[in-house]
């Protein structure tokens, strides 16, 4: 079995998630993270809830795992997601 992470993305306010935050940095996030090696699935959509997405991903094993957070947390999303609440649920990591 991979490894998953299942939650939420939550920003606080509108501004928050507006052009300048996760609209406009989504999309290009997903396609760089769906090219990685050991990307089976990574899937972040809108709710009814115009402030929250869900957000599912299953990687490989523990090491495509750990190379994609590591990718991402030096991207333009981390940069501009920065301080946005992550309610998430890792499983299959050691």
């Amino acid at each position: 079995m991979g490894v998953t992470l299942d939650g939420f993305l939550r920003c606080a306010s509108e501004a928050e998630a507006e052009a300048a935050r996760v609209r406009a940095a989504l999309p290009e996030h997903v396609r760089l993270t769906r090219v990685e090696p050991g990307c089976v699935r990574f899937d972040v959509l809108p709710t009814d809830d115009p402030l929250v997405w869900t957000v599912s991903e299953e990687f490989t094993d523990p090491a495509a795992f750990d190379a994609h957070q590591s990718r991402a947390s030096n991207s333009d999303w981390a940069k501009e997601t920065a301080g946005i609440a992550r309610d998430y649920a890792i499983k299959g990591m050691p």
